[in-house]
């Protein structure tokens, strides 16, 4: 499929609405599952790291 200008491409013929839609939901979840573990991870070495501090003053 080929388009006459970069206004026809995001239109895709009526339907790009929805499928930028859908490549941005997508995208966003894609992010969200490589952030949210790395975040996780983070929080809970942080937690770890006071626990141990907390266990060691005692």
């Amino acid at each position: 499929m080929s388009f006459a200008s970069f206004a026809e491409f995001l239109a895709m013929g009526q339907h790009g609405p929805y499928v930028w839609s859908a490549y941005g939901i997508s995208l966003g979840v894609l992010i969200l599952n490589v952030a949210l573990p790395l975040l996780a991870r983070r929080r809970y070495l942080q937690e770890e790291a006071r626990r141990l501090r907390r266990e060691s003053k005692s």
